[in-house]
């Protein structure tokens, strides 16, 4: 049995009622996980209610990043973040990329959002699953497929090795595509207001992008969920948008700003999106 199926221990499942803290690079996620929230059926909407830790006030979003802050503890969970793909192939394929640093295949953010996927389908029944800690990974994960740079380049670490310069503070690429372009769109056009940010996505999608979101929604055949096909986009993206321009040394301004922050934009919205279409056929 795979390592990330088994049942946490009783001490993780104690740190779930601890309030969490905010930290940097949250807001993509909050964003996507409130999109999502926003979409769920009645029966979804009841599911992860039921579901998510009584301190999260029913909020997914404010519970979105706690993948990230376990990782630290449950060192089997790094490896399900990311899907690193080879150098300038700019495509994804899940028997060649879906792997950790041993091999082992399945284990990187696609076989994380089937597997969590799978866990929650025993939502109602006995199941051996923490289903809690299975929607708080899906929904992290969900995120994490969308941002490019989780499906970056191997040797590079996505981007994580690249240092440049956003404005005049040195960061690596993959820190400004999780974090620096969201926080800049926040303080230039929304008042450093999340909720100003999310309100403007959701009203794309429901003016600019609403003749998209079907396409976004849709799964081949009868899958619950097709994180191959986000994996795919993600790269593509990343090659297109995130690593050109971009090189080592770089001095990122306006330029790259306001002509990334579109694909920013409409990558948390796919996020939620299909986050909330994922959830909704899960729970019915």
């Amino acid at each position: 049995m795979k390592c990330y199926k088994i049942q946490l221990f009783a001490i993780l499942s104690f740190m779930l009622l601890l309030p969490n803290t905010k930290g940097w690079g949250e807001d993509g996620h909050a964003i996507v996980c409130r999109i999502a929230q926003s979409r769920l059926s009645d029966s979804a909407a009841r599911a992860v209610k039921n579901l998510l830790p009584k301190y999260a006030q029913n909020d997914l979003g404010s519970v979105c990043s706690w993948a990230d802050r376990v990782r630290f503890y449950l060192h089997w969970s790094a490896a399900l973040h990311f899907a690193d793909t080879p150098d300038n192939l700019c495509n994804y394929q899940y028997d060649r990329d879906c792997k950790d640093q041993d091999g082992e295949k399945g284990r990187c953010v696609v076989g994380a959002i089937k597997n969590y996927t799978d866990q929650l389908l025993d939502y109602g029944k006995d199941t051996q699953y923490n289903l809690t800690q299975a929607l708080l990974f899906l929904s992290h994960f969900m995120g994490d497929v969308h941002q490019p740079l989780h499906v970056g380049f191997t040797s590079d670490k996505g981007a994580n090795l690249i240092n440049v310069h956003w404005f005049t503070r040195k960061q690596n690429l993959h820190h400004v595509w999780d974090v620096n372009i969201i926080e800049t769109a926040e303080e230039r056009f929304y008042n450093s207001d999340i909720n100003s940010f999310t309100n403007a996505i959701q009203e794309n999608i429901t003016k600019t992008w609403s003749d998209q979101v079907r396409g976004w929604e849709t799964c081949n055949s009868k899958e619950t969920t097709c994180p191959d096909i986000y994996a795919s986009e993600g790269i593509q993206a990343a090659c297109k948008w995130a690593y050109k321009g971009a090189p080592e040394d770089s001095v990122l301004e306006d330029d790259y700003f306001l002509s990334r922050l579109p694909v920013v934009s409409l990558r948390l919205a796919q996020g939620g999106v299909r986050l909330a279409a994922t959830l909704n056929r899960i729970f019915g």
